[in-house]
């Protein structure tokens, strides 16, 4: 990923307007879902701004998910390498090269397009991808930020736009009312930030909510001996039951409250702590002192969070 630095923008005549956002998507018979979360940016200085938090320049491989009508895809274009798009919508991924070739055709050579559901891809073609930069659908943005973190170790930062509420679970730390699952997992491979607030009104159509950058730096994982999806299930369990201490709260993970106890001392916790006051590396110790034949997750799974 290359540092920040002085790059080149698209001019407001190279990207697309709300007069030409809705345009487009009358053409394209397309009616914006909430099955998708479609909500499509109008907004060139959003866009840009997006871009320029990024930090992407000239020698990073982007992937964008859910590039829609292609507003953030015909502002980055400009500035990287080159960008491969993920879009689940037929329509619209047939329509892209098509809005791209009409309002930038010298970089339509920059351009990849893959047609599929976001939260089923584990390649991509060409050139591994450096950064993540999307306007993510509000209802997969946690799944999709976690899966391409695992599948694509390439991927050296990520900044996406989402529910602000989403980015604040994000970015939360140790000890906030909001910290959780969400929180943990993104820390096992990044430190995040919250990045800027984005209003409702630059969007078609408007969304009920707010939207918030969110800015992910990869990092190495905690060192441990327990596996990433040890680690997890840890994690999983300790929340399913939020207002439980520990040793309550991973009792069916370790096997017995008493093993939990005896894990959580192992690893120098305080068995009365509850888990949203505990670090990933913490975390990650509490795996470890596992005692040997506990049960191998917790008895409900959380669905909304992938390991």
């Amino acid at each position: 990923m290359t540092k920040k630095h002085a790059a080149p923008q698209a001019d407001d005549a190279a990207l697309l307007g709300p007069a030409q956002v809705r345009e487009l998507a009358e053409r394209l018979e397309v009616r914006p879902t909430k099955q998708w979360g479609q909500n499509f940016v109008v907004d060139a200085n959003t866009v840009r701004k997006i871009v320029r938090v990024a930090g992407v320049g000239p020698d990073d491989v982007v992937v964008e998910v859910g590039p829609g009508l292609g507003s953030l895809t015909l502002a980055l274009l400009p500035v990287v390498k080159s960008v491969t798009a993920v879009e689940v919508d037929p329509r619209l991924a047939g329509a892209l090269e098509e809005t791209v070739r009409s309002l930038q055709p010298d970089n339509v050579e920059r351009l990849r397009l893959v047609a599929a559901d976001a939260l089923t891809v584990t390649k991509l073609p060409g050139a591994d991808p450096t950064a993540l930069v999307a306007n993510l659908p509000y209802n997969i943005s946690v799944p999709v930020v976690l899966s391409f973190l695992q599948h694509f170790p390439s991927i050296e930062r990520v900044l996406v736009m989402v529910q602000l509420e989403v980015a604040e679970r994000l970015a939360a730390k140790p000890g906030s009312k909001i910290y959780g699952v969400p929180s943990l997992k993104a820390a096992w491979y990044a430190d995040v930030e919250l990045a800027g607030r984005v209003g409702r009104n630059v969007f078609w159509p408007a969304p009920n909510v707010d939207s918030g950058l969110v800015s992910l730096r990869r990092r190495k994982p905690p060192k441990t001996t327990a596996s990433r999806e040890d680690v997890f299930r840890c994690i999983d369990a300790a929340f399913l039951q939020r207002r439980k201490s520990l040793r309550g709260a991973l009792a069916s993970w370790a096997g017995s409250a008493d093993r939990a106890e005896q894990a959580l001392v192992t690893a120098g916790v305080d068995p009365r702590t509850r888990g949203e006051q505990l670090d990933i590396t913490t975390f990650a110790r509490i795996a470890e002192a596992r005692p040997a034949g506990a049960a191998a997750e917790p008895r409900v799974r959380r669905r909304s969070h992938p390991n």
